[in-house]
């Protein structure tokens, strides 16, 4: 049987690593955010602002490779990425660096083995963004990251399916829902 491998994105402080963890209680295979740990571990190291680094890019890459490659042997049928190399692009235009030939390599690669699911949870924003030592954006320099993560995922061929605001249970709920109509298909 195939892996389905879904991503979800949207805006920082959206509440995707919430879901994620939801979504692995009910018993799905799921995979962590790879720039939170690597600007953890920067931050471990004394690095207080990683992403100021074009190094920071091809770190993230490095990590969602890896984790992707381990996935392959995971037993679920269905598996949740908290982010993907779609969204390091977004994220490396958005801190102004140069798309890294390891990222454009990358992007090649899952576009080529068709890696993830087209169709990409989009978890729209609460309204608010709450500041952490990784996540230092406000809300409004927020929903321009939302922006362009959508026209990045678009101009990639992923079809955004919107999560709305809402209460934890509901959004898990709404994509478990999707997800047994995308099986259909």
């Amino acid at each position: 049987m195939t892996t389905k491998r879904y991503i979800l994105t949207g805006t920082p402080g959206a509440g995707k690593t919430a879901i994620l963890r939801c979504l692995a209680t009910l018993g799905y295979a799921t995979i962590e955010e790879a720039a939170t740990a690597v600007i953890a571990d920067a931050q471990a190291c004394g690095d207080a602002e990683p992403w100021t680094r074009p190094s920071f890019i091809d770190k993230i890459v490095a990590l969602q490779r890896r984790r992707q490659m381990r996935s392959n042997t995971a037993v679920p049928v269905v598996q949740f990425f908290d982010r993907s190399p779609i969204c390091t692009h977004a994220l490396s235009t958005y801190v102004g660096h140069p798309i890294s030939t390891a990222l454009s390599t990358e992007i090649e690669r899952i576009t080529r083995e068709q890696t993830y699911d087209r169709h990409v949870f989009f978890i729209r924003n609460l309204g608010f963004c709450e500041q952490t030592e990784a996540r230092r954006i406000s809300f409004e320099d927020s929903l321009t990251f939302e922006r362009l993560h959508e026209q990045t995922y678009r101009a990639f061929g992923y079809q955004l399916i919107d999560i709305p605001a809402g209460p934890l249970p509901e959004r898990v709920t709404t994509i478990q829902a999707l997800i047994s109509q995308l099986a259909d298909f």
